[in-house]
């Protein structure tokens, strides 16, 4: 595993990031691009590019995007239907810090909003398992101990689908961050910014309360930094739902 910790210091106030894409870069490099909020609420497509040992090389590149996305957190989803194909549906998803859950499209010449819902002021952390041409599915943990799925369709208005997937023991997690596993499953990671730990599930194909999970363990790291994100390749397909 190649990490490159510390990457946005000071003077760069960023946070919310999403999946970063990875690009090789040529020389052993690779170039990594996702979205991040800077400062007070500019959402900003940022790029930076590490060496074959993880080394960051040079300074990390902003892009302007628009403002006033203050929030708690902040998603892409983004369909391929193959590894050669161009992406044909990229949607953001953000909760602002009152819990309001907000979706935005890119329409081809910028961004725009595609819905509202509240009722969801008690989830604490989104993580995409699922992405596919009719809808986006999460999983999705709350103050309460939940965990459920969040099936969203892409067509307007905004209507999540909600289903408990376990009812305890999962409040101690603020972030979660889930990956592919298999044809139809997910790795999923809980970080619990309370005592640095995280811990490792593999997560079975979303079933409401048949889902199966399987405790991996803690992982032996310490997890102290500010914000974690995935790094994914161009093409990352997510059938965990």
């Amino acid at each position: 595993m190649i990490s490159t910790p510390r990457i946005y210091t000071p003077p760069y106030d960023v946070g919310q990031p999403t999946t970063f894409t990875a690009v090789p870069a040529g020389a052993g490099r690779t170039t990594r691009t996702g979205k991040v909020v800077w400062g007070s609420g500019y959402l900003m497509e940022s790029s930076y590019t590490i060496g074959a040992g993880g080394k960051l090389v040079g300074t990390p590149v902003f892009r302007r995007i628009g403002n006033g996305w203050g929030g708690r957190f902040l998603i892409q989803s983004q369909y391929k239907a193959s590894a050669r194909s161009k992406p044909t549906r990229t949607m953001l998803y953000q909760q602002d810090q009152y819990g309001k859950f907000g979706r935005w499209t890119d329409v081809g010449q910028g961004i725009r909003n595609t819905g509202y819902v509240i009722g969801m002021s008690t989830m604490k952390s989104f993580a995409l398992i699922a992405a596919t041409p009719t809808y986006d599915t999460f999983l999705a943990n709350n103050r309460a101990g939940g965990l459920y799925t969040v099936k969203i369709p892409a067509t307007t208005p905004l209507k999540p689908i909600i289903t408990p997937v376990r009812t305890s023991s999962w409040q101690i997690f603020e972030q979660l961050i889930a990956a592919p596993c298999g044809r139809t499953g997910s790795i999923l990671l809980g970080i619990d910014r309370d005592t640095h730990t995280a811990y490792l599930y593999a997560v079975g194909h979303a079933a409401g309360t048949k889902t199966v999970i399987k405790s991996l363990g803690k992982v032996p790291l310490t997890f102290t930094d500010w914000n974690y994100f995935r790094v994914a390749p161009s093409y990352d397909p997510l059938n965990g739902a």
